[in-house]
């Protein structure tokens, strides 16, 4: 688990093979210094297991799931990369429960600034939007954001990024159209899937609350 707090900027020092899987090797001095095989790592918000590492690198395996849910395959050498290392049970969540799991690609729509800060709007796949609330989590590329606001007829949501954020991040190096990484909240997926029986239920009745448990 991960908590949206980018620990590091890397780059990608070379990427083996091509097709269905690739191999990372991501160049980050210090922070790879820290890893170790089978560790878990957080890289524009994808969890991977380190292969290997040295002080200066490490490398690691993408499937052929990751690579169709996400946009890691999209990368280049040399491109940046957000990174965070797994955050352990003493630790103190200070963004939001990130599990690196993406649920899909979204796209930069607006990018402006905002006195001192940055909005950025960003446009989701449609399934995903009916996780988003206003003032609600979500994490681009690994960053824990909060939603300002959104569009459901655009499918457009739109963070604000403190000058810290935008300057620590990949998040500063973004262009309109660039594709990012998108993991909405596990919380809200939980709450859906809890509800799903009830869709096409007449309302809320107290048959319906005493099957929820609210009515002994």
């Amino acid at each position: 688990m991960f908590s949206g707090i980018i620990e590091q900027i890397g780059r990608i020092a070379s990427i083996e093979g091509g097709g269905a899987s690739i191999r990372l090797t991501v160049e980050a001095e210090a922070f790879a210094a820290s890893l170790a095989s089978g560790d878990s790592v957080a890289v524009d918000g994808v969890c991977l297991t380190v292969e290997k590492s040295n002080t200066s690198t490490f490398s690691a395996y993408v499937s052929p799931e990751t690579l169709a849910r996400t946009a890691l395959g999209e990368k280049n050498r040399g491109a940046a990369v957000n990174l965070e290392r797994a955050l352990p049970a003493s630790g103190r969540l200070n963004g939001h429960i990130v599990q690196g799991h993406v649920d899909g690609v979204g796209e930069t729509a607006e990018i402006r600034r905002d006195a001192d800060s940055w909005r950025m709007g960003v446009r989701l796949p449609e399934e995903l939007m009916r996780f988003c609330v206003e003032k609600g989590s979500i994490a681009i590329d690994g960053v824990s954001l909060t939603i300002a606001d959104l569009s459901d007829e655009e499918r457009i949501i739109r963070v604000a990024v403190i000058p810290f954020t935008f300057e620590h991040t990949t998040l500063s190096g973004k262009k309109i159209s660039d594709k990012v990484n998108i993991e909405t909240d596990i919380l809200a997926k939980y709450a859906m899937r809890y509800l799903m029986p009830y869709k096409k239920s007449p309302g809320l009745t107290e048959d319906a609350l005493r099957r929820a448990g609210f009515i002994v």
